[in-house]
Order: C-alpha cells, then structure tokens, then sequence
C-alpha cells in the first residue's frame, strides 16, 4: 500500500493508531503530528505516582511497537486546520499537507475557570509540564491547597497532596457528593468519608466565584461571599475536546467529534476518530453516541478504526468495547469495568461493604451493565471477575467474588 495517512495527535491515541496501522496491514507513510514536544506518555501517573514523587517522569514514555519504528513524528507542531474534501491539513507554521488517510487522535484539554483573579498559583494536571510545575508547589513546607472540582483527578490530587504533608487541602464541588456522576450516591459517601478520614475536607454544593492575591492567588471565593485562603489551586472542572482544527468541514462537534458504529467521521472512508476525543455509539449498550474518556478507549478504538481505515468495515462488527478505569487515592483503589454511569437507577452492593472492601454493580431494565470496586487488591480482583459476565448481554448474575 502506498500514500501517506496523517496521524493528529501525539498522545496514547496517536501511538496505538500508528502501531495498529500497521498491524492493519498499511505500508505506505505514517506521519503524527502532536503539538507537545515530549513523546506519548502514560498520563494517568501524573495526578498520582509522579506527583507524589514515587515515579520519575522520564518513566512515563511509551515505547513503540518495533513495527512502528518507520513511524514519522512531528513533535512540538499543532494542526491548525483540515480541509476533508481536499485531504489536507495546516500546521502552525502554516504549511499544508496532503493525506490519503486521517487519524482524528487529538484528545482533550483542561476546562478552565472563567473567574476574575490572579492566575498565578492556579494549576491543571493533564501534561508532564503540568504535573512539575504543580509539584514544586505542593512540596513546600505548609502549603494549602485548594481543589476544585471533585471528580477523578481533583480526589486523586487531594490524596497525593495529603501523602506529601500539605497543610491544608480542601476540595470544592457543586455536587453533593465527590464523584457521584459516575460512582452514584451510595460509593460516592463511602469516598468522601475514606477522603476525610485521611485529612481532606469537602465544601460541597458550592462554586467558584473568583481568586484573591495580587500577582498570586491567595484566597479563593466561593459563590457565597465566603473565602478560603489558598497558596496552590488546582482546577479539576472537566474537559474540552481540541477539534476547533475540524471547524468549517461540516461536521458534528459539538462533544468531541462525532463518529458512525465504526469511528468513522462525517460518513467519510478516509477519516477515522480514536481515543476520548471520539463520540461513537458503543453496540454493547445502545445507540447513543457518548465519548469515554478512560485509559482503555485509545487502545481499543484505534485497533477497531485502523482496520476500517485501511481495509473498510466489510465483515467487521460494530465496535463495543468494554470500558475499563481505575483510581489509586491515598491507600484504596476504584476498579471499574462496564458502564456504571447508565445505571446508576439501580445500584446494588454485590459483595463485601461499604466501610471495607466492597463491589458494587449497576443495573439498567435489571441488566448489569457496570460494576466498580472500592478497596485493596481483593477488591479489584473481584471486578475483574465479572468482566466475562459483562462482556455478554444479558449479564448472568455472579456473587460470591470476595470470597
């Protein structure tokens, strides 16, 4: 096979295209264009390992598949622009080129806080820069540190920040309860009282309304007139998917972009969508589009569109992978499998309790569609044992796995 497939975005995404690429059977070139100037890298190390200073940062490269050597990679260069129907792309230096196939790998970035304040002191965690820059801050000697936001990486940062001897760390949520969107209420009280437990503090069913400080923020100001003195604040609000490149071509970007059953993009045999970026239907629940942003998406999606971009979807299922994450905060771990967040009508402990070791399972029209495990290593080899269950639909029904 000959011609050139152009691979946008340099992350997970990116890497596991170019090496599934090959393994899809294309020879020709394969270029990646990824605007930080650092090789893909495992992030999620970031908010925890790393952060604590348990990992060093030069340990989160990738290495490539040896298939992949041949890759070409364009590090430190941001595409700006795609034109479909030419097959082109613009990068920042204003050069254009042309393309047989298109990899959409360009992931997400940071939601910022639109609030009036100094923007000194406030921190995101989503590349390597971020987490050094962030760990300077959290080693100095009495330092509070504000979170906001408490999902994922706003619990994790919290956790790292107690490990490392913060003075003070609080954690800000207009929700009632940290993580209840994809935990439900009754894990999401169990976390919060595993968080206090160990030294965080919860202001909840607050927002934010601004930042104090000159040059530095020193204070933030919730929604009530009230403030919190802060030295280091990290923003932990969500994510905004980087596809501004993709506007004028007609397509449906208004959550990451939009894909068919096979990640295809816009209906186009030459452009393919892969990692958090992507908005697919998932066969395995229902036809609802929904981007997953969970470490196992980028591995799963890019094996599934490298094959419908170089040899078509002829024989080929819908994909439906099963989503897969995990969360290490302070000593316990969150291990999930499936979808929990479409069940959380129905949710169930399966095994063990709440205050220990524990497996939750939840359902939709009395299927388990998800299960997620709170606790030590016993509890998340218990998830993995239902994922043959719910690879299958409808899911049989398995107790016992604490025992």
């Amino acid at each position: 096979m000959s011609g050139r497939i152009v691979v946008a975005g340099a992350s997970l995404g990116g890497l596991r295209a170019a090496e599934q690429l090959r393994a899809a059977g294309w020879t020709g070139g394969i270029t990646v264009f990824g605007d930080e100037p650092h090789p893909p890298y495992n992030r999620p190390p970031l908010s925890k390992e790393v952060l604590a200073g348990k990992a060093a940062f030069d340990s989160l490269a990738f290495t490539p598949k040896v298939s992949a050597t041949d890759v070409e990679w364009r590090l430190g260069t941001r595409i700006v622009s795609a034109r479909l129907a030419g097959r082109t792309v613009e990068l920042d230096d204003g050069s254009v080129h042309s393309y047989d196939g298109l990899v959409v790998a360009t992931g997400m970035r940071p939601r910022r806080l639109r609030c009036p304040g100094p923007l000194a002191g406030r921190h995101t965690v989503r590349t390597i820069d971020d987490a050094q820059a962030l760990r300077d801050q959290l080693t100095r000697t009495g330092v509070r540190v504000v979170v906001v936001g408490a999902g994922f990486i706003g619990c994790e940062v919290a956790a790292t920040a107690v490990g490392l001897g913060a003075a003070e760390v609080t954690v800000i949520d207009p929700l009632p309860l940290p993580m209840t969107g994809p935990l439900g209420e009754p894990l999401a009280r169990e976390l919060r009282r595993r968080h206090e437990q160990r030294g965080v503090r919860f202001v909840l069913g607050a927002g934010v309304a601004g930042f104090e400080g000159g040059d530095h923020v020193t204070g933030v100001v919730l929604d009530d007139g009230s403030v919190l003195p802060a030295d280091v604040v990290v923003e932990s609000v969500g994510s905004v998917a980087n596809t501004e490149w993709l506007e004028g071509n007609g397509l449906d970007l208004s959550d990451g972009v939009l894909t068919d059953e096979h990640l295809r993009v816009g209906g186009r045999p030459d452009v393919v969508a892969v990692g958090d970026v992507a908005r697919f239907p998932n066969a395995r629940y229902d036809g609802v589009p929904r981007r997953v942003e969970h470490w196992s998406v980028p591995t799963d999606s890019a094996k599934h569109a490298a094959k419908v971009l170089v040899g078509g979807d002829a024989g080929l299922p819908p994909f439906a992978p099963l989503p897969t994450f995990w969360s290490d905060q302070h000593d316990f771990r969150l291990q999930s499998f499936g979808a929990p967040g479409l069940g959380l009508g129905d949710v169930r402990v399966l095994d063990g309790d709440l205050s220990g070791d524990v497996l939750v399972g939840y359902h939709r029209d009395g299927l388990l569609v998800g299960v997620v495990a709170l606790g030590g290593p016993s509890a998340a080899r218990a998830a993995a044992r239902y994922r043959a269950a719910l690879l299958k639909q409808p899911a049989p029904s398995v107790q016992g796995a604490l025992s």
